[in-house]
């Protein structure tokens, strides 16, 4: 499958439980981030390893780094349109650069003095912030906040087109483990290996109120 695996109850007693944290799978050099798409979508970029068969770039698009919050929006692959999940492998070096530019999709003053301040920055910025709830695999929501990125114009261009290292589609995986889910929980359950990202610029890190684990 091209993704490094770990059963989801030894990796969940080392995950924070609270605060803001990016978990993703990652190696020195490379990130894996999620999307899910309709068939014609997303069996075309696993071929051809660059967005197509309709996919628009004139939409925001968002990346999610973890697996269990792509579950969740995807509804483990069941809802329309996003039945084929991908793996997306980027460069550290490119995602740390989306943090650095990303602008939250609501106003937050203690980052924007004004909301017109804010309302600027978001006019300028190819890259939304949102935190949202984590869940637990069966869709609770947990205090953990996970981080989504909403990508437009020039950078989701960038993003579609000459950064994608690998494209692998995981749906089967997916399917799988939804079955294993259904009939033995949580015990039985494997999920990509996932652990706390911290961007190589520990001013990112401040700026994004990252918890410290």
């Amino acid at each position: 499958m091209g993704l490094k695996t770990e059963l989801y109850a030894e990796q969940a007693e080392q995950w924070p439980h609270e605060g803001r944290h990016i978990l993703a799978q990652f190696d020195q050099d490379t990130i894996i981030v999620y999307q899910a798409y309709q068939p014609a979508i997303g069996h075309y970029t696993a071929m051809h390893r660059t967005f197509g068969g309709g996919f628009s770039y004139s939409r925001m698009s968002w990346i999610k780094p973890n697996f269990l919050w792509m579950m969740y929006r995807s509804g483990w692959g069941t809802k329309a349109n996003q039945e084929i999940t991908l793996a997306l492998r980027i460069r550290r070096e490119f995602f740390d650069a989306l943090l650095a530019e990303a602008v939250p999709s609501s106003w937050d003053p203690t980052e924007f003095v004004t909301e017109d301040e804010w309302s600027q920055a978001v006019s300028k910025s190819s890259v939304r912030l949102q935190w949202d709830p984590d869940h637990h695999p069966t869709g609770a929501k947990l205090e953990r906040r996970a981080i989504q990125l909403g990508l437009r114009g020039d950078v989701l261009k960038a993003f579609g087109q000459q950064e994608l290292i690998d494209v692998i589609d995981i749906s089967d995986f997916v399917s799988a483990q939804r079955e294993r889910l259904l009939s033995r929980g949580t015990s039985a359950l494997v999920t990509p290996l996932e652990r706390v990202y911290s961007p190589a610029d520990p001013e990112i890190a401040l700026r994004l109120k990252l918890a410290k684990c």
